[in-house]
């Protein structure tokens, strides 16, 4: 049952919510069981579950999408060198690894007797360098490190292969035939039925392994995001961390209106394992104090209490909420899913669009470029408010991410991760793209990183963090081979939404150089706050 308290007192004229109203075997298997075969419509009764919008944890998990892309990524294990990019990037849950002892290998490939089909599976492992020649050589057990990929999560958006990069050991396969899915359903359930990653190959000082343990997986997958979507991401990886350290008995979630309220509680999927509330758009922090009062009241103090909202519902209409959970000094932490638009709504602009952009509600005519304010930099607000943690992130640099998320949930207090989160049909951008526009954003100023830690001293300078962006006491980075600068202009020249500011030769109009120049001028405080002017 996903509620966020153990019971809830009964109303005048209402049953109370017990585990007779929301049988979770039930759920599944006659609710969930008829969306998924196309009966719902017509055969369901509207029944006390139905009413209270009650979604069983995980219910996501039984949704196929394995109809939704062509292709597939398939694994060359001889190349894979276990740097869980693909599995950290993946916005789905759809590419999972594990590590394994060659004992448990070997008896569990006993066990099938077709010699073809034995000999595949073995093929889903290698012998890396982490976690084979390295234990090796200090005379520990070595492990085989595997990738495998889900064909009922895994959307086709090739995100996985671009994680890869140059490493190669991913690579887009057609589904031509029936063979290939049931191939790929065949070869993930060999993953399930394997023990999970045992403790002494999972170094807690690696954040990149973190996914590793099962205690982090705490989103299932099968949401109803676009295919790479960057706020899917983000919320995995906020969970991982989260879920790594806490466990997930200890987290709850609330959800301002928005994408991630829409793809991850369409009725009757849900992909968390956790306890979470959906609010309403401008909310969601005032919904987020309530909780955090009554799980006080209880003696829940150390359990976690993330609000997750977009920049429209943090920087626009929710805003006064969020400076009143701010300025409260409870210990409640903020999710900030900066798309720079209102996604869920259409794509029109809020106050964390750059100016020039091309929204809804902020078109590129003859008359006016798209959008002409200034952004608002939420992190600078934030910081100004009293003892708030605030960090500024990109999916893209997982540890930084880790770092800022495990930061927040130390922190005893209010405390904020914005982190950039590609929107693909809004931002004009390929669907595998999320990762390497979230990097692109950082490395030209367009958004940089950036942990503000009250605890770090009594001076903003002390405080803040600009560690992780490129070239922190220059103006840009510049390509060291090439002398390119990474500016704005760059990163505009990269998406659509930008693109009626290209003429035909490529130059950049007046607009895109006003805001090249707005965003080092804000780069420049940044640097003058953390003592680096």
């Amino acid at each position: 049952m996903t509620t966020l308290t153990e019971t809830q007192p009964e109303r005048v004229n209402t049953r109370p919510i017990t585990d007779d109203v929301l049988d979770i075997a039930d759920f599944n298997d006659r609710i969930v069981g008829a969306y998924n075969n196309g009966t719902a419509e017509l055969g369901l009764p509207a029944d006390a579950s139905t009413a209270r919008s009650l979604i069983t944890a995980g219910s996501a998990a039984l949704r196929d999408f394995s109809y939704i892309a062509p292709e597939i990524p398939e694994l060359n294990a001889e190349n894979c060198v276990a740097c869980m990019a693909c599995v950290t990037e993946c916005p789905d849950t759809a590419i999972l690894g594990k590590v394994v002892t060659k004992a448990k290998l070997e008896s569990e490939l006993e066990k099938i007797a077709d010699p073809a089909e034995r000999e595949h599976y073995r093929k889903q492992f290698g012998k890396t360098t982490k976690f084979w020649n390295v234990y090796e050589k200090k005379g520990q057990e070595p492990g085989y490190f595997g990738i495998f990929i889900d064909p009922t999560k895994c959307k086709g958006c090739a995100e996985c292969v671009d994680a890869c990069g140059d490493h190669g050991a991913l690579a887009m396969l057609q589904k031509d035939t029936g063979t290939v899915l049931k191939r790929f359903q065949k070869t993930f359930n060999f993953y399930k039925k394997l023990p999970e990653t045992p403790k002494q190959y999972i170094n807690e000082k690696l954040l990149t392994d973190i996914m590793l343990a099962e205690r982090s997986l705490l989103y299932v997958g099968g949401a109803g995001s676009c295919m790479g979507c960057g706020e899917g991401t983000a919320i995995r990886m906020m969970l991982a961390a989260t879920g790594f350290v806490y466990g997930k008995e200890n987290i709850g979630i609330v959800n301002s209106t928005g994408c991630s309220t829409v793809y991850a509680s369409t009725y009757p999927y849900n992909p968390y394992l956790v306890p979470w509330s959906n609010s309403l758009f401008e909310n969601g922090p005032t919904y987020g104090m309530g909780v955090r009062s009554r799980w006080d009241q209880m003696g829940w103090k150390g359990k976690k209490l993330w609000v997750i909202g977009g920049d429209g519902a943090m920087l626009d209409i929710g805003f006064n909420a969020l400076s009143r959970m701010l300025a409260s000094g409870m210990d409640i932490k903020i999710l900030l899913l900066d798309t720079q638009v209102y996604s869920n709504t259409g794509g029109q602009s809020s106050t964390g669009t750059f100016t020039g952009q091309n929204t809804k509600f902020s078109y590129h005519g003859k008359v006016i470029p798209g959008k002409t304010e200034q952004r608002k930099e939420i992190a600078q607000i934030a910081m100004m408010h009293p003892d708030t943690f605030v960090a500024q992130t990109s999916c893209a640099m997982t540890n930084h991410f880790y770092k800022s998320i495990m930061a927040a949930n130390e922190y005893h207090g209010p405390a904020i991760v914005s982190v950039y989160t590609t929107c693909q049909p809004e931002h004009g951008v390929g669907d595998n793209m999320a990762m390497a526009q979230s990097k692109l954003a950082v490395d030209t100023r367009t958004f940089p990183v950036m942990m503000y830690d009250p605890r770090k001293g009594s001076k903003i300078s002390e405080r803040l963090s600009l560690q992780g962006n490129p070239a922190t006491t220059e103006d840009f980075y510049k390509d060291p081979k090439t002398g390119e600068v990474f500016d704005f202009t760059m990163f505009a020249r990269s998406e659509g939404r930008f693109a009626k500011h290209f003429d035909a030769e490529g130059k950049p109009s007046p607009t895109i150089l006003a805001t090249c120049l707005e965003r080092l001028q804000n780069w420049h405080i940044l640097q003058e706050l953390a003592g680096l002017r």
